[in-house]
């Protein structure tokens, strides 16, 4: 059963875990989704979702616009923490072999240090981030108290087809085949590791089928270290673009301190035998070839 399944990620997720022979219960709020429910109201959840067959739960399903979580931090509990804890009532009463749940690699905040293990300490800014640290608080607990076989998953910036059009990549992409200028605000200094979502599929796909998981957190992604300058450039090189990079001041005092974010993934790769599938170049190669296709369409 996979929550959020119409979602940029949660799409991907549903095409790949089919590909692998997954059978996939889409579950989400909007209409394209097999089994619509609202997962903040318990008697959806338990009489819809109870009379579903399922093995295994990925959690996928939340509100991950920071903005959206600022104007309205209600809301965003509700979704992210009470629809997390129905969903792990329901795999408890269910017997799922697996829940995985989806938290974020903004757990940690602005980090203290980098490579970020996942033993360091969570710095949450936002309620997005406070949500993801409940959310993962309720796993805890129900792995402890009621025996249910969870996974956390930490994940860093993963891009592909279907993300919105506002994000990062795609709005580059956009940008560059337009040959339209590309604002970089504090010189574009932010460091991060960007990762095609396939890579993400292929961490939860190694979640469901290894028992090694079971208990444990993971930060998902390379290990990269990608300034979005750079990822701008490469992306300008990838699409022949004349684009210019506009190098421009910060648009707040705390932004002019660039913020360094970059996993550590020994943990994955040791206990769950993952290495990153799809290279950066690769997978901005797909996104350059979906992004012209839908602007053709367009």
């Amino acid at each position: 059963m996979l929550t959020g399944s119409e979602g940029f990620v949660g799409r991907h997720l549903a095409e790949y875990l089919s590909s692998r022979g997954f059978g996939v219960v889409r579950v989400d709020k909007a209409e394209s989704a097999g089994v619509r429910v609202d997962l903040t109201e318990e008697r959806q959840v338990f009489n819809k979702l109870g009379g579903e067959a399922f093995d295994a739960v990925v959690h996928l399903a939340a509100i991950a616009d920071i903005p959206a979580a600022l104007r309205d931090p209600y809301l965003c509990y509700k979704v992210n923490c009470v629809g997390t804890l129905n969903m792990l009532e329901l795999a408890a009463r269910k017997g799922a072999a697996r829940f995985i749940y989806f938290s974020s690699a903004n757990y940690y905040g602005v980090p203290g240090r980098v490579p970020v293990e996942e033993t360091d300490p969570p710095n949450p800014r936002t309620p997005y981030d406070y949500s993801k640290v409940v959310g993962e608080r309720f796993a805890e607990s129900y792995y402890v108290h009621n025996g249910l076989p969870v996974v956390v998953l930490r994940p860093w910036k993963a891009f592909g087809e279907y993300e919105p059009e506002n994000k990062v990549v795609p709005r580059f992409v956009r940008a560059c085949l337009r040959n339209e200028p590309i604002p970089l605000y504090n010189g574009g200094r932010d460091v991060t590791d960007p990762y095609h979502v396939e890579n993400l599929c292929y961490a939860v796909e190694l979640c469901l089928l290894r028992e090694e998981a079971v208990g444990e957190v993971f930060n998902v992604g390379t290990g990269g270290r990608v300034s979005i300058r750079d990822l701008a450039e490469l992306i300008k090189r990838l699409t022949s673009s004349s684009s210019e990079l506009k190098l421009l001041p910060p648009r707040t005092e705390q932004e002019a301190t660039p913020q360094v974010s970059i996993p550590s993934i020994e943990k994955i790769k040791t206990k769950l035998g993952y290495t990153p599938r799809v290279t950066l170049e690769e997978g901005l190669k797909r996104v350059i070839k979906y992004v012209k296709e839908t602007m053709r369409e367009g």
